[in-house]
């Protein structure tokens, strides 16, 4: 049952990659622009292609079973770089790779949105029957795209994620996530800086998401469903941080980033799937990582630095 995951050498893309070869007897195809790098392990039953989603339209998809659809312009920050590039890559091209998978017989469709599709909210339970309210262009288009590919939930299963901010390690790393962030100032300063402090972050362990693709996959999954599973502070990571290593905290009044918002992820948990890690394990393995010499701060580990500094988009 062959599986084809786009954005397949990204942070998240990676993991998962990984876990579908270990734990699956699927034969994987990954397709990504590889801009930050290949850290994918060589495997029998792997093949990478480097490509742009924007020019898959020659792509056979008639063979795979199932797609994850990783790959896109991820965050605010990356969107505002080049907006027109962020529409062409999270909808356009999504929007062809979803009618060209319905048409040649793909089963399962799997797409990550995001958590923030909501918007500034004040409810205290913001769950999936709320109507989006995006505020950014990158929030836009991941809510353009939720829509585009529900529209085919009559020829194939859709299954929509809308993730927290995930944190943990990867092979290949992010480190302008919040939890993930944080923790490097810790390890690398001894000082964090937190700007505002009382935004609220959701956030999943990068492990229980890909659990949760292959939970997904195992049991045909459809429809919408927030995943998130602990709603903290930006202050309240931070603090979380200084008590697995020993660092000071600087808080910053001001801060330009005002995304503030609760994630409800009863209706996930409602079909059953059960986290198996938190923030807290994950400051912790990022630490062990650090200290042993697999996590260091590399310069494209920050997504929009290293877009902006090679023009990409």
């Amino acid at each position: 049952m062959p599986i084809l995951v786009t954005g397949g050498c990204g942070y998240v893309g990676t993991h998962l990659t990984q876990a579908l070869l270990a734990r699956t007897d699927h034969a994987v195809t990954v397709v990504d622009t590889t801009w930050f790098g290949n850290y994918l392990q060589p495997h029998p039953r792997l093949t990478v292609c480097v490509g742009d989603i924007r020019a898959m339209d020659g792509f056979d998809l008639s063979r795979y079973d199932t797609i994850f659809h990783l790959a896109g312009i991820a965050n605010d920050p990356s969107a505002e770089l080049n907006p027109r590039a962020s529409w062409e890559v999270n909808v356009l091209a999504t929007m062809r790779l979803a009618d060209r998978a319905a048409r040649q017989g793909v089963r399962q469709f799997v797409f990550p949105s995001s958590g923030a599709v909501y918007g500034v909210r004040s409810e205290p339970r913001i769950t999936e029957d709320l109507d989006p309210m995006p505020i950014s262009d990158y929030n836009k288009t991941k809510m353009v795209a939720e829509r585009v590919i529900l529209s085919y939930s009559d020829a194939m299963t859709t299954t929509i994620f809308r993730p927290a901010t995930v944190c943990g390690y990867s092979r290949r790393m992010r480190l302008d996530l919040a939890v993930n962030g944080l923790t490097m100032q810790a390890l690398t300063r001894k000082r964090i800086t937190v700007f505002g402090g009382s935004q609220v972050r959701p956030n999943i362990h990068i492990d229980d998401l890909v659990d949760l693709y292959l939970f997904a996959l195992e049991r045909r999954l459809a429809g919408v469903y927030n995943a998130a599973f602990e709603n903290l502070t930006v202050l309240e990571i931070a603090k979380l941080v200084a008590t697995h290593i020993d660092a000071g905290i600087d808080v910053q009044a001001s801060t330009s980033d005002p995304r503030s918002y609760r994630l409800c992820s009863d209706r996930l948990r409602a079909t059953g799937f059960r986290p198996a890690k938190n923030v807290s394990i994950a400051i912790g393995e990022l630490a062990a990582a650090y200290r042993d010499g697999r996590l260091t701060d590399e310069p494209n580990w920050h997504t929009v630095s290293w877009m902006k500094a090679r023009n990409l988009g």
